[in-house]
């Protein structure tokens, strides 16, 4: 089945080397602070397993111990089951301050039977409005799934188990910016926002169906840790790229640009470089490059 084929991963290696930062693919403990949510988040199978819960009173999140600038980024998330509407789960990378970098992936809740939503975006410089939105192909709440965030000086790829959705290029040399210098840290968080997560605030958390769990495993970072203005990669040039660091030079292959395609014609529901009503005096100049 064509479903089955393209859960291939895209393949990087994940060889540790001396120039290389690479996390723990099991230790929540050693990876993550759980910053708010009073006790809803929890790392349980001594570190394998963190959960976010939310409730009426509160939701929950936690954070990154490294701070990262560019890597390889994948995590196994299964989604809040059942009657999920209202509820969002977001995983992203930010940094911080006004002028701020940020690339999210957001899980929309929908009501029992009907599909998440995975709304994507990429900020830089503190700019966003590049949402891209898609249905995935099967059930998120049923079993683990790999979201993945390739971030490399040219390029940003979000993955699905190793399947690409989404490709964002640098296209500083025509105006747009793209997330190269501020170090991120990755976040996640279960919250309410039942005023716009399903159909636009039409469909209201059911408290009743409280607690909401999301449950993340197997965690992994092969990326340049950020410390003290300094980076565990000796170099972010792509001419730098080695067996240990080569994500850092990666592009799209034929196979994997035919995934995205396939991915972007059947499951895509919206782009932003195809909102003309919301752009009246002209796309974004990345959305006229091929």
């Amino acid at each position: 089945m064509i479903s089955s084929i393209l859960k291939f991963a895209l393949l990087v290696p994940l060889v540790v080397g001396c120039l290389m930062a690479a996390a723990s693919a099991s230790n929540f403990y050693q990876d993550f602070d759980i910053t708010w949510g009073d006790g809803r988040g929890k790392i349980v199978n001594n570190g394998e397993v963190l959960t976010l819960s939310l409730d009426k009173a509160s939701g929950s999140g936690f954070q990154s111990k490294n701070e990262y600038l560019f890597g390889k980024i994948d995590m196994q998330l299964k989604l809040v089951p059942g009657n999920s509407a209202g509820t969002v789960t977001a995983y992203y990378l930010s940094s911080k301050g006004s002028t701020w970098d940020e690339i999210d992936f957001e899980f929309l809740g929908n009501l029992s039977g009907d599909p998440y939503i995975l709304h994507t975006n990429v900020f830089s410089q503190g700019k966003g409005n590049r949402e891209q939105q898609f249905y995935l192909w099967f059930d998120p709440t049923a079993d683990f799934h790999t979201y993945s965030i390739l971030w490399n000086p040219q390029r940003i790829i979000f993955s699905v188990d190793g399947t690409p959705i989404r490709e964002f290029k640098n296209m500083e040399s025509i105006g747009v910016s793209f997330p190269k210098s501020q170090p991120m840290r990755i976040y996640s968080s279960l919250w309410n926002a039942d005023d716009w997560a399903t159909r636009g605030g039409l469909v209201k958390t059911d408290w009743t169906q409280a607690p909401f769990t999301a449950s993340y495993t197997n965690f992994n970072a092969n990326a340049c840790v950020w410390s003290n203005g300094a980076s565990s990669c000796k170099s972010n040039a792509p001419s730098s790229a080695s067996t240990n660091n080569a994500w850092l030079s990666q592009e799209l292959d034929s196979t994997s640009q035919q995934r995205l395609q396939w991915v972007q014609k059947n499951y895509m529901i919206y782009n932003y470089c195809s909102d003309t009503k919301r752009f009246p005096q002209g796309l974004p100049p990345e959305c006229t490059m091929s």
